[in-house]
């Protein structure tokens, strides 16, 4: 019976990576996987949408001191792609000095709750990603 319902689950999944990636080749310049996944699968962009994930909304300096290793350059440029997209928002608040805020939006946070799948796929399974990468060093 376990068997069958793995080969049930193989098949459904194949249907489904059938119907998200098209045999369109390279040349479709509008893949939706590849885009999306190319904008937010970057450390920085991950790292920003869960720091902001745990946080209502968050100040630049903030951001910055959340995420270990990212230039402020590199912070401006992940804010500006994902407030591009949607994914979250700058608010700017008329003071002295002016004071702006990021949050996620709905978006963001949908966006959110996709990462957080993938990291607990990440820590199910990490032990036996180390066994395999150990296996295959010795080959």
């Amino acid at each position: 019976m376990e068997v069958t319902i793995a080969k049930k689950e193989r098949k459904a999944t194949s249907e489904k990576v059938v119907g998200h990636f098209s045999d369109k080749g390279p040349t479709n310049s509008l893949c939706p996987v590849r885009d999306i996944l190319s904008r937010v699968s970057d450390k920085w962009s991950m790292h920003t949408i869960i720091l902001l994930g745990k946080s209502e909304k968050l100040r630049f300096t903030e951001l910055k001191k959340g995420i270990e290793g990212i230039s402020q350059r590199m912070l401006t440029v992940t804010l500006r792609a994902l407030e591009e997209d949607g994914f979250l928002v700058r608010e700017i608040f008329p003071e002295i000095p002016p004071r702006v805020e990021y949050r996620l939006t709905d978006l963001g946070r949908s966006l959110l709750q996709q990462l957080m799948q993938l990291s607990d796929w990440a820590n199910e399974n990490m032990d036996e990603v180390l066994k395999q990468r150990k296996r295959y060093s010795k080959k």
